[in-house]
């Protein structure tokens, strides 16, 4: 928010997405928000840039993937805005499901970022949330970051065990003891004590306790087995 403006008057904002019954969806909802004046709207990125300079704005709400005549991408549009106008709050509306294309819109240091998948109301929760200065993040994007970080973890320890040491370090930690798992895979219990010793190794462990607890952080049993041994 511009840092000379009066805090008693409405919140100057400009809203911008190519869908023209979704920009109207939320002219409906936002004229509804107190203090919050709508002076201008876009249906692409280069109308937002014309109005963004056309009219002192304290914030701007746009869809993240929209036309743009000199962007080139949607990365470029908002990247090319944060740096044309700094002082201007940005609120970053989108679909987009790929955890590692939200990190690059987080990293370019956008105010808030929102799936239209997430509640209507979170819209304000993120306006109010961008106004203080604050990045906020909506539900259904911490989620799929969240969920991308613990498979690449996962991933890591995939690459990490072999077949049998996976197998057993997975049946360990989800609560089968040695002489259970040596059983169910017909092994004995002293290969399986082997391959258990030699997951832990690998992975830099020492302690039943620090296993449980990467097994969880690293997506390879749920955090219901954990409890579960309590």
């Amino acid at each position: 928010m511009n840092e000379n403006a009066d805090l008693s008057t409405p919140v100057r904002t400009i809203i911008a997405d190519d869908h023209p019954l979704v920009l109207l969806a939320i002219e409906n909802l936002m004229t509804g928000y107190p203090d919050m004046q709508i002076v201008g709207r876009a249906a692409d990125a280069t109308e937002l840039f014309e109005e963004a300079d056309r009219i002192p704005c304290d914030l701007v709400l746009m869809d993240l993937y929209m036309p743009c005549d000199f962007c080139g991408s949607a990365l470029e549009t908002v990247r090319q805005f944060k740096v044309r106008f700094p002082g201007v709050a940005l609120v970053v509306l989108t679909m987009e499901t790929e955890a590692a294309a939200l990190k690059k819109v987080i990293a370019l240091g956008v105010d808030a970022l929102i799936s239209k998948r997430d509640r209507l109301d979170l819209i304000h929760v993120a306006i109010v949330t961008a106004l203080a200065h604050e990045c906020y993040l909506g539900p259904a994007v911490r989620s799929l970051i969240a969920d991308a970080t613990v498979a690449q973890r996962l991933d890591f320890v995939r690459q990490m065990l072999s077949r049998r040491e996976l197998e057993v370090f997975t049946q360990y930690a989800s609560g089968f003891g040695v002489t259970e798992i040596a059983g169910r895979l017909e092994r004995s219990v002293k290969t399986i004590s082997a391959q258990k010793c030699t997951a832990m190794r690998k992975l830099g462990l020492h302690s039943d306790a620090e296993l449980f607890r990467f097994a969880v952080e690293h997506g390879v049993v749920s955090e219901d087995c954990l409890q579960n041994r309590r």
